[in-house]
């Protein structure tokens, strides 16, 4: 599994012009999932991201969690960030998930976070997303297997 999180102070996505995610201040987090992801992993990736301290709190210190300042997250599945670009100039995706297993454990990523009291907004899997965003910072953190 691996997340970019984007801190950020609006955050929206669209499908055919429509808005399926909206949020204010929070995270903007891509999602992206391997064949070897499972809901244990999921359940590690969910609670480092509703306790990363990356907001400001009132000393201007990057200190206070999604929860300490009520923000929200937009979720967006991201297959892409498992391109292996080390052959050639056309990435390959053979290490992302297969799309019933992304999306089952898309689907569940969002649940788990929703059990954080987090309130959570989402694009729609394997569509034609437009995201737009203003990041905060900026900050971008990435979340991969190292962290577990």
């Amino acid at each position: 599994m691996k997340l970019v999180i984007q801190r950020v102070k609006h955050a929206e996505v669209k499908v055919d012009g429509k808005t399926t995610g909206k949020i204010d201040e929070g995270f903007l987090v891509l999602l992206g999932v391997s064949n070897d992801d499972t809901e244990e992993i999921a359940d590690k990736f969910a609670k480092k991201l509703i306790n990363l301290r990356v907001f400001k709190d009132e000393n201007d210190k990057m200190n206070k969690s999604i929860k300490d300042i009520n923000g929200s997250l937009l979720i967006v599945s991201q297959f892409t960030l498992y391109a292996d670009c080390s052959h050639g100039n056309r990435p390959s995706f053979i290490n992302a998930g297969s799309p019933d297993k992304a999306n089952e454990l898309y689907e569940y990523f969002k649940e788990k976070c929703k059990e954080y009291d987090v309130p959570v907004e989402s694009g729609i899997f394997g569509a034609d997303m437009k995201v737009e965003l203003l990041n905060d910072g900026p900050v971008t953190i990435l979340l991969d297997e190292n962290i577990l």
